[in-house]
């Protein structure tokens, strides 16, 4: 056990010299020399080892030039007081100016008190109280201070500047000002070079309507260049965004955003997230991915969309008409509760509340399952109105496990009401199976009809009432219904890829192979044919 701890010990020794801070070594700046002065005054009684000088004094030490009304001298410490207009020259970048300072020619450290001003090229430093080492080139105040430089104010309770590599340090309640734009912070790190303040602490960036919130960002005062970090918050009126880290530039009102990005527009009600975003204030143009979400909370039940891609357009943005159109593209799904889809992309209009959904589209409705080439459902406050299927249209509507009712068509329109199905319209080419039951509600049989024309009214979760136009069909006893008359020639029920929760709009599942809609052949207009004739 002793020779483990004599070996720690011989490690741990071992280590410390490599973390210790090397102290800078100060040279040997030689003796202050007395360059002029009116008079000298001696006093060996009071004051045996000090030199009283009056009157323009001025000393140099080491490339300093120092210029006061009177300084006590104290030779054997290589030190003096200096009193009264008392200014600090070093060449031609560097100046100080006080009303009393004291400066040890050995430690080379100037300690100014009182309406103190450090000027250092384009850079004024003002104070009460300032010390300032000439090794390392640091002037730091600790009883407030302000930064003057170019059209940047900082302000703060301690500080410290470096006229060396022109860095500065401001610490508690730090204010930083310009023009329109004002920073609180609770430290800044600032570069006088390059006009770009790095804001640690709660921080806070006020620039017109624009406020951004950080506790690790980088600010750039010439062009308002910002680079956020550590879930910085940015809020332009009613919309704000939250993200891993995001660079914003404010003149130009555009923000790039990466990983695990909140964005709500709180004037649209609609919640953007995704890995990546980008945003344009101006003209209220957002394109996102990886993990892109849109929630739509306009109405008061909440729509969930997800795709790999969602692209946004804000339209009429100066007025109280803004309304915005939302883009998404491949492996498209939704969520609400009272409605579920999936397709291959989708659009969603807030002005007319409708979403759109394209290539191979399904959605949900309670036990009902609706596709087409093309579907809109349009919402009416927290329920459906209504629901278009354009070409191949299909509703499926499961009465147990055995039995569905079937109703295609050309083009088929669902009436909803207070989120209940009410009638269905269908067109052309219109095939309808649906299951008779008698006034006990058993099943007794299933008719099969086909028309060109059919409107279905709903009851209390049933068929109350059908009408067509020039229908043909057939009434099957249920006991004379076969597998094969018992569904549509386009008939698929696709429950194992319907999204069951807001989460789980996330999990791409395709249809079966072979399931897929035929692809519709469209005529061309006109004038592109003869176009391509030419």
């Amino acid at each position: 056990m002793g020779w483990c701890l004599l070996l720690f010990f011989f490690l741990v020794m071992s280590i410390i010299p490599s973390f210790a801070k090397k102290e800078k070594v100060r040279p040997n700046a030689g003796k202050i020399i007395l360059r002029y002065a009116d008079r000298v005054e001696y006093d060996q009684i009071k004051n045996p080892n000090v030199q009283i000088f009056v009157g323009h004094v001025s000393f140099s030490h080491n490339g300093l030039i120092l210029y006061c009304d009177s300084a006590n001298f104290y030779q054997l410490s290589n030190s003096f007081q200096a009193f009264g207009n008392v200014r600090m020259l070093q060449g031609d970048t560097l100046s100080l100016k006080s009303e009393y300072l004291f400066y040890d020619g050995n430690s080379q450290i100037a300690q100014a008190r009182k309406k103190v001003i450090l000027k250092n090229r384009s850079s004024e430093l003002f104070t009460d109280s300032l010390n300032y080492d000439r090794v390392y080139h640091i002037g730091y105040f600790f009883e407030g201070g302000k930064l003057i430089d170019g059209g940047n104010i900082l302000t703060s309770d301690w500080g410290q500047y470096n006229t060396s590599d022109k860095q500065a340090l401001f610490n508690y309640h730090v204010e930083l000002d310009r023009k329109d734009m004002k920073i609180n912070s609770d430290t800044i790190h600032y570069d006088t070079r390059t006009k770009v303040a790095h804001l640690l602490g709660p921080s806070n960036v006020l620039n017109g309507t624009s406020h951004i919130y950080t506790e690790n960002g980088y600010y750039n005062t010439l062009n308002k260049n910002v680079t956020l970090m550590n879930r910085s918050v940015v809020v332009d009126k009613n919309q704000q965004m939250v993200a891993d880290s995001l660079i914003y530039d404010q003149e130009k009102g555009v923000a790039h955003a990466y990983r695990n990005i909140v964005y709500n527009d709180k004037a649209n009600k609609n919640i953007l997230t995704g890995d990546y975003c980008y945003h344009n204030e101006k003209t209220g143009y957002t394109i996102t991915y990886n993990k892109a979400e849109v929630k739509n909370y306009s109405e008061k039940d909440t729509l969930y969309l997800h795709a790999d891609t969602f692209k946004i357009y804000t339209y009429d943005q100066k007025t109280d008409s803004v309304y915005r159109v939302i883009h998404g593209y491949y492996h498209a799904r939704s969520f609400r509760s009272d409605l579920q889809s999936v397709a291959d992309s989708l659009s969603y209009n807030s002005k007319k509340a409708v979403l759109s959904l394209y290539g191979n589209p399904i959605v949900w409705n309670g036990m009902r399952q609706i596709l087409g080439e093309e579907i809109h459902a349009y919402m009416n406050d927290s329920t459906i109105d209504s629901i278009h299927v354009v070409n191949q249209a299909l509703m499926v509507e499961k009465l147990d496990s055995l039995h569905f009712n079937q109703i295609s068509g050309k083009e088929m329109r669902y009436f909803f009401e207070n989120g209940k199905l009410k009638e269905n319209r269908v067109n052309n080419n219109v095939q309808v199976i649906y299951y008779a039951f008698d006034s006990d509600s058993i099943m007794v049989g299933m008719n099969y009809t086909e028309t060109s024309l059919a409107r279905m009214f709903m009851g209390s979760k049933k068929l109350s009432k059908i009408w067509t136009k020039e229908a043909t069909g057939t009434f099957y006893p249920l006991a004379f219904v076969s597998k094969e008359k018992s569904f549509l020639p386009n008939y698929g029920w696709f429950d194992y890829i319907r999204p069951v929760n807001k989460d789980d709009i996330f999990e791409w599942r395709s249809k079966t192979a072979g399931k897929e809609l035929k692809q519709t052949v469209r005529r061309k207009v006109p004038f592109q044919t003869l176009k391509s004739i030419k």
